[in-house]
């Protein structure tokens, strides 16, 4: 019964994207948003053409495994992608973790919740479970190997808590510390005046050369920004050149409107008939989230492009051009918000 449940709310959301994908306004439709640039952070430059993805176990202890595929790498490091609440599926997500795996990472996605009556307290254990039993199978068979030692944990809103807890308590589970962290819009802990979602762990236990990152949006009206500066602040170990806290700002200059509201970081992508639709994935992706991300993720595992994800630099701040030249309004960073 909760099977059907889940699949029958899947489709009325999915109904939701495609509608809202025809319905956004047309502020000025000659001027358009910047495109996914054709190399550099963020952009298509692949090294892989293909993505093959498993599924295990069920119910909070269900997890997703994208491996890089066509040529199929030996091994490659690893990411753990926790997502929103209540999206226990990664097609909310599907256009993001394609990017990543087609640039050679394995990612993880546990699901660690089987609906809203799941406690936020397993949230983060159901996390670490699945992250641990995916590593076991991907050291099996003719699974691409995961490199142990070269993982990275993201996280969108109380994945974001998830994430940056997964970073503080790995030792508890066996694991090296992860070399980068991006929680995105995080929230709401229970430590917010609402007094909901996970407890935050002790962050001052995350090691002080992790690379973190903590983003907000603007326009976030359901998170806010109060969990993203407290983890910048709960984590006085980390020196100011490894973290930086992040505002997205929204700009309307022209279509699509680019809104740095909750939903920004969702980027659905699914087939129907053969044919693949892409939905809220613009601008805010590119040269957003998977800038940040890629330059993160780069200058962790390979250290190259870390001006592209920390430092307050202008290749990290810059969100490309309006059609018309226009810059997009750049993010906001500091270390010290």
């Amino acid at each position: 019964m909760y099977h059907r449940a889940l699949s029958k709310t899947f489709i009325i959301l999915t109904m939701l994207l495609i509608i809202n994908s025809f319905s956004l306004p047309l502020v000025n439709a000659t001027v358009q948003a910047p495109s996914q640039p054709l190399t550099g952070t963020g952009g298509s430059n692949y090294t892989h053409n293909g993505v093959t993805t498993s599924v295990h176990g069920e119910g909070a202890t269900q997890y997703w495994i994208f491996e890089p595929a066509s040529p199929q790498p030996e091994s490659a490091p690893v990411v753990v992608f926790n997502h929103g609440w209540l999206a226990t599926t990664p097609t909310f997500y599907q256009a993001w973790i394609d990017h990543l795996v087609k640039q050679g990472y394995i990612v993880i996605y546990p699901r660690y919740q089987e609906d809203f009556t799941t406690p936020s307290d397993h949230f983060t254990p159901n996390a670490f479970n699945s992250t641990l039993e995916a590593l076991k199978v991907l050291e099996t068979g003719n699974h691409v190997r995961p490199i142990r030692d070269q993982w990275a944990v993201v996280g969108h809103s109380v994945g974001g808590l998830i994430s940056v807890n997964m970073a503080s308590t790995y030792a508890t589970y066996g694991l090296s510390p992860p070399l980068a962290v991006f929680a995105v819009e995080p929230g709401r802990s229970r430590s917010s005046q609402d007094q909901v979602g996970p407890l935050l762990a002790n962050l001052s236990n995350i090691p002080p050369n992790t690379l973190l990152l903590a983003l907000a949006g603007d326009q976030d009206t359901w998170v806010g920004a109060d969990d993203a500066i407290r983890i910048i602040n709960s984590t006085p170990q980390i020196p100011p050149q490894n973290k930086d806290y992040i505002l997205m700002v929204s700009d309307t200059h022209g279509t699509p409107e680019l809104v740095a509201d909750h939903f920004t970081p969702l980027a659905a992508s699914f087939n129907v008939l053969g044919q693949d639709f892409h939905f809220l994935v613009d601008a805010q992706d590119y040269y957003g989230t998977w800038k940040l991300l890629d330059g993160l993720l780069d200058a962790s595992f390979k250290g190259t492009n870390q001006e592209y994800a920390l430092g307050n630099t202008s290749q990290q701040r810059f969100m490309g051009a309006w059609s018309d030249g226009q810059a997009v309004k750049e993010l906001v960073v500091t270390d010290n918000p």
